[in-house]
């Protein structure tokens, strides 16, 4: 009893006291800073609960044709591990967690051997991070390299890995990581470098996405290290070699391939229809909204269409330049639908303006590719209109042998001067037929029937209802292209004849569905509008189908004739040849052109049946003899 109440005893019983506090104190400190770590955690069930951000992506009418997706700063598109080549999952694996099946989420084996190389060679030059943590770090967390972000890394890697498959990881992994320009996931690189999708990708494709995951941006193919790129694919042919995946000769073999990369400007196709989509989703959505729901916008576009389009016209314009000619713009719809089969807003969106650099000043500009002729350019539209002044008057109760005299003709004075207009060829036919006077495209029998049988206002109406947007003046030379018009409009009054007197609103996009598929939007209406009568619409048709007709001014087998198709078609020219026109339609389509100058400077003085003429030939015959074969075929 004596020795524990001694000085020494009493010393040790203090000590064990004291020590008990700082325990006490330093369990109590380390639960207050672990409960500081992790108070602010985000769940582990959060992959479950939420969604990655998807961009809204337009595609043609098939919905095999991507033109354009609206991304933020994520370009994704979701798919499931099943849909990633085993070839492209063993090359990442090898490359970024070789070990990934085999540890709980840290990789205890591969954090000693990074720590010892990086004291090796003094620098830290190998990480040890698998492919749960860097999920974590890049959907959870940031790089910064401090205790606290570690700490909180790991415990929401074991976490992860206990709650979750490690298939499940993986294709969260696949979908997540940035691979370079703006692609953020397996399948959307794939798509993006290889048009291809994820599951098929080549075993040198696939180390080439693989290779991508140490440095995205520096590693691009369309940045200047593209040395740098394959020499890093030929790394991850190594390690898939060392893991097993695949043999040395294949290595060899895939080594010796050429890895061929999308053109960049691939990513977004029929640009001028594209934006003119974009701008309509944005009106009904929201940009913000359409950047990360992931919504599927399928668009009326019939992709087979829209290159022969883009190919006849710069073809066209190449041709013609002799005509001093530098652009033009083509519209095709199918007039029972509405829908817009393809649309060319200027003669190549990617090529260089003409004179160079003339955007800057765009009155000097003979060719601007940036600006969509056919929906922002108002032109004149030369004698274009007067099937519409014609129409009127048959609504009237005139015949088609309605006889009208062809002869110089004082109209009066129409603002400063008096309107007295010429033929074309500056001859006079005297009494002539409604139906040879429009098939010839006659300028005075047209401005008598415009003032005299269908009346200036009844013919205006006539033509805001069939879909001419214009604010046209009243004045006797508007039959004759007085007014300014759009190639849209124009195009789409046309299929008032098509439908046989119906409006159908010009369509762009034809449905709509939400990242589950589920049907948000159709365009399915059958609210059109009867315009005119179907005697009077056939009767223009049959007008300006008829090759006898027409022959006096146009000869026989003109421009104007499609062989085995009954077409009816006409032909505009302003008055001083700054627009050509040339608008052709039957039952299945409506194809409208213009060719012209962005400046409105002159071309040669020829009438627009030989150059708009020919072009249109050329796209219409083709477009009708491939609707033929969809129609055969069943599609």
């Amino acid at each position: 009893m004596k020795l524990k109440s001694s000085p020494f005893w009493r010393i040790i019983k203090n000590l064990l006291g004291l020590f008990s506090v700082i325990f006490f104190v330093l369990v109590l400190g380390g639960i207050v800073l672990f409960a500081d770590y992790i108070h602010d955690f985000p769940r582990p069930e959060k992959f479950s609960e939420s969604q990655f951000a998807e961009p809204t992506r337009i595609y043609d009418r098939t919905g095999d044709v991507l033109l354009y997706s609206m991304i933020n700063e994520e370009n994704r598109t979701l798919v499931p591990l099943e849909d990633v080549s085993p070839l492209l999952q063993q090359a990442i694996i090898a490359t970024e967690d070789k070990n990934f099946y085999s540890h709980r989420g840290i990789d205890i084996p591969s954090i000693v051997r990074a720590i010892s190389t990086d004291l090796k060679m003094r620098a830290p030059v190998q990480g040890a991070s698998t492919i749960t943590q860097q999920l974590i770090r890049s959907y959870f967390l940031n790089n910064d390299k401090t205790l606290r972000r570690k700490t909180k890394e790991i415990i929401l890697t074991i976490g992860l890995e206990k709650k979750y498959s490690k298939e499940q990881i993986l294709e969260w992994y696949l979908n997540q990581i940035p691979l370079g320009s703006n692609f953020y996931g397996v399948e959307t690189a794939s798509r993006g470098y290889f048009n291809k999708s994820a599951k098929e990708v080549s075993l040198s494709e696939a180390a080439t996405l693989a290779a991508l995951i140490k440095a995205p941006s520096a590693l691009s193919p369309y940045s200047k290290n593209l040395s740098g790129l394959l020499a890093r694919k030929d790394y991850v042919l190594s390690r898939m070699v060392e893991e097993g995946y695949i043999s040395l000769a294949e290595k060899e073999k895939t080594q010796e391939e050429e890895v061929v990369f999308n053109d960049p400007v691939l990513f977004n196709k029929a640009i001028h229809f594209t934006l003119e989509v974009k701008k309509e989703l944005e009106e009904k959505y929201g940009l913000s909204y359409l950047q990360r729901e992931g919504l599927k916008v399928y668009t009326s576009l019939d992709w087979n269409l829209q290159q022969q389009a883009q190919e006849t016209m710069e073809s066209a314009i190449e041709d013609n330049k002799l005509y001093h000619i530098y652009n033009g713009a083509l519209v095709a719809i199918e007039p029972k639908t509405g829908q817009i089969l393809s649309m060319v807003g200027s003669k190549n969106y990617f090529a260089e303006s003409y004179p160079a650099n003339c955007e800057n000043t765009p009155a000097q500009c003979l060719f601007n590719p940036k600006f969509n002729v056919a929906t922002l350019g108002k032109r004149h539209p030369g004698s274009a209109l007067k099937p519409f002044v014609y129409a009127t008057a048959f609504q009237k109760g005139f015949s088609d042998n309605y006889i009208v005299v062809d002869e110089k003709t004082d109209f009066g004075i129409w603002g400063e001067e008096r309107y007295i207009p010429k033929n074309y060829d500056n001859f006079f036919r005297g009494p002539i037929t409604l139906r040879s006077a429009l098939a010839q495209s006659l300028n005075i029998p047209a401005v008598k029937v415009f003032m005299n049988l269908a009346g200036i206002e009844d013919s205006l109406t006539t033509m805001r209802q069939s879909g001419i947007t214009s604010d046209l003046p009243a004045v006797p030379s508007i039959v004759l292209g007085g007014g300014e018009i759009k190639l849209i409009d124009l195009t789409s009054a046309y299929g008032v004849f098509a439908t046989k007197g119906l409006r159908v609103p010009p369509v762009y996009i034809v449905k709509i569905e939400d990242r589950e598929n589920n049907v948000i939007y159709s365009s399915y209406s059958t609210n059109h509008r009867r315009v005119l009568s179907q005697e009077t619409a056939q009767t223009i048709t049959s007008i300006l189908s008829d090759e006898d007709a027409r022959a006096p001014m146009f000869g026989y087998n003109s421009n104007l004739y499609i062989p085995g198709y009954d077409v009816a078609v006409k032909t505009g020219t302003t008055q001083k040849y700054v627009d050509f026109w040339s608008v052709g339609y039957n039952e299945d389509l409506v194809v409208g052109l213009w060719m012209g100058n962005n400046n409105q400077e002159p071309m040669a003085h020829i009438p627009s049946v030989v150059p708009a003429g020919k072009t249109w030939n050329e796209f219409t015959q083709y477009a009708l003899q491939y609707l033929d074969k969809q129609k055969s075929s069943g599609e």
